[in-house]
């Protein structure tokens, strides 16, 4: 009888081929070209950002008033801004700021989000119907819209910027959810362990949670790299870090006014964010097809 509440893979249940092992994804994940580049390049500039402390002696908030917009050079990589702070430093620790920023937001969302499309797709009735047209309610607002409306009610700030984001990450994790538990609720080993007496809450996280879970995690790497350009959207605009902290897109500001005297303080944070953002949306796309049982192996 125990086997009967066990969570067998959506596949088995319909009569598809099992899964492939964690061994063969392995090496599906080494061959997947696209997979394997965004991985390095988003390796590459974690670590970077990581090691900026050994890589870089610099405060990337000192002003130094006889080296301002200083070329690129041995001494200064990424030269100077135009208070003379060194951009080899604040590019560094200002991707830490974004990064950090862009990961809180999604896994916000994705814990959030997740928790609610859980329950209403599992329960349903009156508590389901609430949550959704809650949902369907957020999701009428263009995106970065209601971030910009959150951030102003809230005030600038890093921490209100990332609140303001995760907020519209919710409802987009929730809908998927939901559509995702509606279907592996009426699958025949969900009606096991109903039979059996398993509670909801054993039901949602021991048996619907992991047929879910995939999904969730390549949205969340898909997520991730738009997660960024919206933080990086509220710094350049005054909404998110508040001088003198480095971040990539108050970097970006700052170097707006200077393109054509001083082109390297906009190049290098940008060439950055644009890596940082293609490599997770590669990941993401790799992940999919590694991670989705439909696309053929």
């Amino acid at each position: 009888m125990t086997n009967l509440v066990s969570s067998p893979s959506t596949d088995s249940v319909q009569g598809l081929s099992p899964r492939p092992s964690i061994w063969s994804r392995t090496r599906q994940v080494f061959r997947h070209r696209s997979l394997l580049a965004g991985t390095i390049i988003c390796c590459a500039l974690v670590l970077l950002v990581v090691a900026a402390p050994l890589l870089t002696t610099a405060d990337p908030n000192q002003q130094r008033a006889m080296m301002t917009f200083q070329a690129p050079s041995l001494e200064v990589p990424m030269g100077t801004d135009a208070f003379g702070r060194d951009m080899l430093s604040r590019v560094l620790f200002g991707g830490r700021v974004t990064m950090i920023a862009s990961l809180t937001v999604v896994l916000f969302g994705a814990v959030f989000g997740t928790v609610l499309g859980l329950i209403a797709g599992y329960i349903g009735g009156i508590p389901g119907f609430a949550i959704m047209r809650f949902v369907d309610l957020l999701l009428a607002f263009p995106g970065i819209l209601l971030a910009l409306a959150i951030t102003a009610i809230l005030g600038p700030g890093l921490i209100n910027g990332v609140i303001a984001i995760s907020i519209i990450l919710v409802p987009v994790y929730a809908r998927l959810v939901e559509g995702a538990t509606a279907e592996v609720r009426a699958l025949p080993f969900v009606q096991a362990a109903v039979t059996l007496g398993a509670g909801p809450v054993r039901i949602m996280a021991t048996h619907i949670l992991p047929n879910v879970l995939s999904s969730v995690i390549v949205m969340t790497t898909s997520w991730l790299g738009v997660a960024a350009l919206w933080i990086t959207a509220l710094g350049f605009i005054g909404l998110g870090v508040q001088p003198p902290q480095a971040e990539w897109g108050a970097i970006l500001n700052d170097g707006q006014a200077y393109l054509t005297l001083a082109w390297w303080i906009t190049f290098f944070p940008g060439l950055c964010l644009s890596l940082f953002v293609v490599s997770v949306n590669l990941i993401g796309d790799g992940l999919r097809d590694v991670l989705d049982p439909t696309i053929s192996q």
